[in-house]
């Protein structure tokens, strides 16, 4: 038996993954939960360690439910949220909060670095925007702000690093994750030192790149000893969520389209060579399997606004579920299904933390928009639920226009789990949506990145062809497909145009309120 070990380590938690690669067959996973931290609105941050010690109870628990023996683990995947800056000193040790993903706070320095690096450069080697979200802005905020706090660092790690850190003593990354810093020459895989240059950071700061199956380190004893992991067991370079999610979803050739809604909403698709969009609405990064990239349109609150739903508005839902054993999104979905397709003209914008694609806005708020005496909890669960599928959309029309090929689309997440979602996707794509037989994501997408490191399979196509199967299949249906384009045209991408100069008054104010 071939044990191959995930571990993905998310925004509300980390889990672990134990995967059988001779009968596809998942032998035990465990996940952890740690809190997200939110010092100003707008502003979020996790503690590293609180990462570290999540993923070695997760580590244990997984070993522990599956009965495996460690010594079969053939290697080991790492995956992990993306663009997350952990700052860590000459001695390794951790100088504050990292900073995440969907933290807003790097207005200001997102402007400075596009005018130091220019568009040109952008365009040639980083191939993206530079956004609020990712490394890069971060950091020289972190010059900015806190000048003592930059004057210690040494090493800068994406949040998964920080995991292999810990398990192998190595300072590396990968290219998937890489390419999300605004700093690595995306079509050169490796960090930019021209951008570096011009934006005034040390290279040294910076960790080897490797390719996403390459083997980056080893378990060292003392982790073996913590954890209950064999020493010497190799970790490969592994990949960030996104990517992570698109191998374990078996998007590793054009034609197929990852649809993804965790927290964040995530359109994703493979690509021979590293198009970019002209007007860098959406991302192209390198993706995880060795010289191919991916293009990538990424919303902020997708799976996410469903939450703020469940926990804002849906408490009745929530005490039921309680009392019946029963999952409050299941309630929720059932609401939403009795009411009509469009919600009678409620639109919901689903900026909650602001967006990326199509709009990089970090001022963007949530919206609830036409709302009337007509309209129920039943009109706004759904109109959540086509918010976001229409968020969504947006990315696929710009890879559309842009001559990607787009035959299936393959759902994960919350959006995958729900009959309902699965046929809104369907409805307001236009396309097919199928799942998978093993639902397990960034996670199985790292197993099976380490099971390319460790010789088990010859590339990461055919370990995707091995292991992964479609289980479901949504068909659009053709009046809904009608009904949807109109609702999509006419009322949904009207909204944020109409909305963008009062989400930046507010964000003034909110900012002023703020220093009071």
């Amino acid at each position: 038996m071939a044990i191959l070990l995930g571990i993905d380590l998310g925004t509300s938690g980390v889990k672990t993954i134990l995967l059988d690669a001779d009968s596809k067959r998942l032998l035990g996973s465990c996940l952890v939960e740690y809190p997200l931290l939110t010092p100003r609105p707008g502003w979020t941050e996790q503690e590293p360690e609180a990462w570290w010690s999540a993923t070695v109870a997760s580590i244990q628990g997984a070993l522990a439910r599956a009965g495996a023996d460690s010594s079969a683990i053939a290697g080991i995947g790492l995956s992990g949220q993306m663009h997350g800056s952990v700052f860590l000193d000459a001695a390794g040790r951790v100088i504050r909060p990292a900073l995440l993903w969907n933290d807003q706070r790097t207005g200001d320095q997102c402007g400075w670095i596009t005018r130091a690096v220019g568009q040109t450069l952008l365009r040639e080697e980083v191939c993206n925007p530079i956004l609020t979200g990712f490394q890069a802005p971060k950091i020289v905020w972190l010059r900015d702000e806190e000048p003592a706090n930059f004057d210690r660092v040494r090493h800068v790690l994406l949040p998964k690093d920080y995991l292999r850190y810990k398990l192998t003593g190595e300072f590396a990354t990968e290219v998937s994750d890489a390419a999300g810093t605004a700093l690595l020459n995306v079509p050169g895989r490796d960090w930019s030192t021209k951008v570096l240059d011009k934006i005034g950071l040390p290279a040294a700061w910076f960790p080897k790149v490797y390719e996403s199956p390459e083997v980056s380190g080893t378990v060292t004893a003392e982790v073996a000893e913590l954890t209950g992991l064999k020493s010497g067991t190799p970790v490969v370079g592994g990949a960030g969520d996104c990517a992570a999610g698109a191998v374990g979803t078996g998007i590793v050739r054009p034609g197929l389209l990852w649809a993804s809604t965790g927290t964040s909403g995530v359109i994703f698709a493979s690509a021979d060579e590293p198009a970019t969009d002209p007007s860098l609405r959406t991302h192209t990064f390198c993706h995880a399997v060795p010289g191919k990239w991916h293009v990538m349109g990424v919303m902020l609150s997708a799976g996410g606004s469903l939450r703020w739903y469940r926990d804002a508005l849906a408490g009745e839902e929530k005490n039921v579920a309680a009392l019946t054993g029963q999952d409050p999104y299941e309630l929720i979905t059932a609401a939403a299904a009795q009411a009509p397709l469009g919600c009678e003209g409620l639109v919901f914008a689903p900026y909650l933390t602001g967006e990326r694609a199509p709009y990089p806005d970090p001022n963007a708020r949530g919206a609830f928009l036409n709302l009337s005496l007509r309209h129920d909890k039943r009109h706004m669960a759904r109109a959540v639920l086509e918010g976001v599928a229409m968020g969504l959309r947006d990315s696929v029309e710009i890879m559309k226009a842009g001559g990607v090929p787009i035959n299936e689309v393959r759902a994960s997440g919350g959006g995958a789990r729900s009959p309902l979602w699965r046929q809104i996707q369907a409805d307001v794509f236009g396309l097919p949506i199928t799942t998978i037989n093993i639902e397990e994501g960034p996670a199985l997408g790292v197993a099976l990145l380490a099971g390319v490191g460790a010789g088990l399979w010859d590339s990461v196509e055919s370990a995707c062809d091995a292991m992964i199967e479609t289980a479901t299949v949504t068909e659009p249906i053709a009046a809904n497909v009608d009904a949807y384009e109109q609702v999509y045209r006419e009322l949904y991408t009207e909204a944020y145009p109409a909305l963008r100069e009062g989400f930046a008054r507010a964000a003034a104010v909110v900012e002023r309120l703020a220093a009071r």
